[in-house]
């Protein structure tokens, strides 16, 4: 009897596909889920380097795998079609989750720019960018520290603000629960937050938002 059990039929039921998370599974058991997806496509995240090295190198060689996001695309994978939200982050330092998070969306077929280091201890670097974020339909604000971002940018824009707090950060910052903090506690009216470091959380979010519009025009 095998450990795991996919869910084939979640895109059905809610129009997000089944992903795996690779953290805290050894590399026998991914490989195991890889061997039972056959050539369907699957979205791998959290799979470090070390647990990559660690899978048969003809594995391997046919997953997509990004190094920065810890993502990877096993089976074909169709090019965006849809244009999809648009994924701020405050620093370079929140790349990780932001590409988690817009790497996550290409696998649902939506294109999602990613419009980076704009965080407000140098306001002008958001509001050089501000009329390009205003005409994305969502947004997903992304940063640490003291999450400052998202109330600003959930100020600025009519689009739902989709905010993920980062750990990154340090002293009270360390964690990202002053980022998580900021994000619910906002007096920016229809922030939506979810958990710390969580890109494919907030894409899954995006996508149902996004099916919803798209029904609806």
């Amino acid at each position: 009897m095998s450990e795991f059990t996919i869910d084939w039929e979640r895109e059905q039921r809610t129009g997000l596909a089944e992903a795996v998370l690779c953290d805290g599974k050894s590399a026998a058991q991914i490989e195991a889920i890889l061997a039972s997806a056959g050539d369907r496509p699957m979205l791998l995240t959290r799979l470090d380097e070390a647990r990559l090295a660690a899978l048969p190198p003809e594995r391997r060689a046919a997953l997509d795998h990004d190094p920065l996001s810890r993502t990877a695309f096993h089976g074909r994978v169709a090019p965006p079609a849809h244009r999809g939200p648009c994924v701020v982050c405050a620093g370079t330092s929140d790349l990780p989750v932001a590409r988690e998070a817009a790497r996550t969306l290409a696998f649902a077929g939506y294109q999602a720019p990613v419009i980076a280091d704009v965080g407000v201890a140098g306001l002008w670097r958001l509001m050089r960018r501000i009329d390009e974020i205003r005409s994305f339909d969502v947004v997903i604000a992304v940063a640490g520290m003291e999450g400052a971002l998202f109330s600003v940018l959930a100020g600025l824009v009519a689009a739902p603000v989709i905010a993920v707090p980062t750990s990154v950060g340090y002293g009270v910052a360390e964690g990202g629960h002053t980022a998580l903090h900021s994000a619910l506690a906002s007096c920016a009216t229809g922030i939506v937050a979810v958990n710390i470091d969580n890109g494919y959380g907030a894409a899954g979010a995006a996508i149902r938002m996004l099916r919803r519009l798209r029904q609806g025009a």
